[in-house]
């Protein structure tokens, strides 16, 4: 696999990393993985040339798949990153308490990047206020973390002073052809990496969104005259720029491993011509117009107290806006009708309620990395779908 340089770190990184977000599950609730077909899907990924796998422990179970997964000698060929469930911090002691757990749970006794999850601008105010980042170079000099960076959600002048607040080996950031101009964009990317960061790149399929397009933007990829799926254009984008060291996928099937490693042999910096950027950005375009809102099912509103199911109820919302008026909408409209409209029938351990039974309680909009007005875009969906 072709790999890239990892900012100012002195070892290169494949273009392609493993996201273990979204891994095979099993339940009704989605969110236990199953460790036998995770591990078989993450070995091949390393197999296949992936060298950098990033988890969470805020990612239900993920810890321990993964941690499972890198066993056999696997863990030795692999840059291992987790994350410091900030949201979860009320002490400073707390850093050493959640760092422990995702050893212990990753089954290694140390992490190669420890990332503070979801920064935003209260959030970094919490780790300045608790003194978090003298925590992350007491474990570096401990040898229990080698680099430092954080995730991010915000806005772009946020983002700059994060960067500009701390020397930081690397960030993790949303980007992709929908969302150049949305949180860090294209100038804290550049801003970034023109610090030495490693930049590395989360929802490059926008939570999926861009792998199912409508029919304008179909139509627009077949008459460009190159031969590309919709995932590989989305990828290709973000591999074309030299201000990226790694794509992160949350690959949950062997299909998906296999076409995406495929789609990382074929990348490299300014490859694509002025004619493939163009494409691009009509179907940023076609996008931009349909989507209902900018939901990337990352589930961190959940769970929902009254037992919505908040990112389901958006994707239907969204999967409607996408689609062609005909059987298609209906038939993916007719999914919401079988989410649940009564507090009365609201599974709270599984959450399967549908807008209708939304309380505006408000608890869920300090935890949308988006900024998405949640409440308010609820009663929009129940109005649209209902």
């Amino acid at each position: 696999m072709k790999q890239r340089p990892m900012g100012s770190l002195d070892w290169p990184v494949s273009a392609l990393g493993f996201g273990a977000m979204r891994l095979p599950s099993k339940g009704l609730n989605r969110l236990t993985p199953d460790v036998a077909e995770s591990t078989r899907i993450i070995r091949s990924g390393i197999d296949q040339g992936i060298n950098y796998v990033d988890t969470a422990y805020l990612y239900p179970g993920s810890e321990r798949a993964v941690g499972a997964a890198l066993k056999d000698g696997y863990r030795e060929r692999v840059h291992l990153v987790s994350k410091l469930p900030v949201p979860l911090v009320r002490k400073t002691e707390d850093f050493d308490k959640y760092l422990a757990a995702s050893l212990e749970r990753l089954q290694t006794d140390h992490l190669d990047v420890y990332l503070l999850h979801a920064m935003n601008a209260g959030a970094f105010k919490k780790v300045q206020r608790l003194g978090l980042l003298d925590k992350m170079v007491e474990a570096r000099d401990a040898g229990l973390i080698r680099h430092i960076g954080f995730s991010f959600h915000d806005t772009l002048p946020v983002f700059k002073d994060i960067v500009d607040a701390f020397d930081w080996d690397l960030c993790q950031i949303q980007y992709n052809y929908m969302d150049t101009c949305l949180q860090a964009g294209t100038e804290g990317l550049e801003h970034a990496a023109g610090k030495g960061l490693a930049v590395v790149i989360m929802e490059p399929l926008k939570g999926g969104r861009l792998a199912n397009p409508p029919a304008e933007a179909l139509e627009i990829m077949r008459g460009s005259g190159v031969n590309r799926t919709p995932v590989d254009w989305a990828l290709q984008f973000l591999w074309n720029r030299p201000e990226v060291s790694v794509v992160l996928s949350g690959m949950g099937s062997q299909h998906m491993v296999d076409d995406n490693c495929a789609s990382a042999d074929r990348s490299g910096v300014s490859t694509l011509s002025e004619h493939e950027l163009d494409i691009v950005e009509q179907l940023a375009e076609v996008y931009r117009k349909r989507m209902a809102v900018p939901c990337t099912a990352c589930r961190y509103c959940m769970p929902c107290t009254s037992g919505v199911d908040i990112p389901q109820n958006f994707a239907i919302w969204n999967n409607v806006s996408m689609q062609d008026k005909g059987f298609q909408q209906w038939r993916v409209k007719r999914s919401y009708k079988k989410l649940v409209r009564t507090p009365d029938k609201v599974n709270l351990e599984q959450p399967n309620g549908s807008a209708a039974v939304c309380t505006k309680c408000g608890r869920c909009l300090p935890k949308c990395p988006q900024g998405i007005d949640i409440p308010t875009e609820l009663a929009k969906c129940e109005a649209a779908l209902r």
